[in-house]
């Protein structure tokens, strides 16, 4: 009996050691950020960024250049667009939001009402270009009233009379017209859109602006929606006689042609660096304090003048918190974010880590967005 007792006793010793062990390993296990994973050689914050599918490939570019020279930040990049994007951000479901129209008023206040003050600036410059799948058919011009009736559904057929005159010597079809959109809340339709309205009354008053819309040719049974601009770029490839409007970048990804736009100027101008660079360069940026980012005018790069500037060309912006009293950031959280945002504001913007069909901020543009990062708290 004696033996026995002994035997359930140093049992039991050994079992309480292992549990113990086992929850000195889960103390050790979970300490720091929720956020926060071991990577078997230190701490690995995890940074969640979501929304616009606008500046997706530079987000991706940026991520892979920073984690190489980073390797305990690990950065998730979720698309979904825009309005998906400050969903996110205002829930807490992502560190950092991205949306390619500023934050409207309304919005902000509800962001205000967490307790905590957001903060909204540019991150790179972009441009919305009209690519097309024309059987046969190479380059293209289209005038904004072209541009506006293929849209608004007021012409039919590819080879109506609005493109025709622009294309000399271009066989083009007798073929309706096809028109892909997004069929999600999309920053990129709020771009394409509002120039739309800028350029065209009628526009403006029949359809208006935003991040979505009641697309015309939907109604006359000529309009197909996609997700993100992954899903109209798909869209647009499975739909002969189509068109779209999508992001330069996924366009330049897919080896998608893209139309010569009238600008301004009355010339036509196709999407290139040097294209977009001279829109921005042809206006003065008026960017708000960083809390006052909802004031931000989205037309101020739209139709720009200037002989070589290509018309529909706008900023994609990151939203932060100020993170007041902690309220959404660790500490930790916030060195991450604090070491990456400045990474994506000055080596970020060299031509090296730039990806194609985006350009980058203007030094003043982007010194807007320094000056929000050294405002987060924590």
């Amino acid at each position: 009996m004696e033996k026995k007792t002994m035997y359930m006793g140093a049992t039991i010793a050994v079992i309480g050691i292992m549990v113990l062990a086992a929850v000195m390993a889960g103390w050790v296990g979970n300490t720091g950020s929720n956020n926060n994973s071991d990577n078997g050689t230190g701490s690995t914050i995890i940074l969640r960024t979501t929304g616009a599918t606008f500046p997706q490939y530079q987000v991706q570019k940026w991520i892979d250049t920073y984690q190489k020279s980073n390797p305990n930040v690990k950065i998730e990049y979720e698309g979904g667009g825009s309005g998906h994007g400050q969903d996110a951000f205002m829930q807490g479901l992502s560190e950092i939001g991205r949306t390619d129209p500023p934050v409207s008023e309304s919005t902000w206040s509800k962001f205000e009402d967490t307790g905590d003050m957001p903060l909204q600036f540019p991150e790179v410059v972009g441009a919305v270009v009209i690519s097309y799948n024309i059987p046969g058919v190479g380059d293209i011009k289209l005038s904004q009233d072209a541009l506006v009736g293929i849209f608004i559904g007021d012409i039919e057929y590819w080879d109506g009379a609005k493109i025709t005159g622009q294309n000399p010597g271009i066989n083009l079809p007798h073929e309706k017209i096809i028109v892909v959109h997004r069929s999600d809340s999309s920053g990129t339709t709020a771009i394409f859109t509002t120039y739309l309205s800028v350029i065209n009354s009628t526009w403006d008053k029949q359809v208006g602006a935003g991040k979505t819309v009641q697309w015309p040719t939907d109604d006359m049974g000529r309009g197909l929606g996609g997700k993100g601009n992954p899903g109209v770029v798909s869209t647009l490839k499975q739909t002969d006689y189509s068109i779209c409007y999508t992001e330069l970048s996924f366009a330049i990804e897919e080896s998608l042609p893209t139309a010569y736009l009238e600008n301004a100027d009355g010339n036509y101008t196709e999407p290139t660096d040097s294209s977009i660079q001279a829109a921005v360069a042809g206006v003065s940026s008026n960017i708000p304090p960083p809390d006052k980012g909802y004031s931000e005018n989205l037309k101020q790069l739209l139709n720009a003048q200037g002989n070589d500037s290509y018309p529909i060309v706008a900023f994609t912006h990151m939203l932060v918190w100020k993170n007041i009293d902690g309220k959404h950031y660790t500490h930790d959280d916030v060195t991450a974010i604090k070491d990456f945002m400045k990474w994506v504001l000055t080596d970020g913007q060299k031509p090296e880590n730039l990806a194609p069909g985006y350009v980058g901020l203007p030094e003043d543009v982007a010194n807007i967005g320094l000056s929000a990062i050294n405002q987060i708290q924590g």
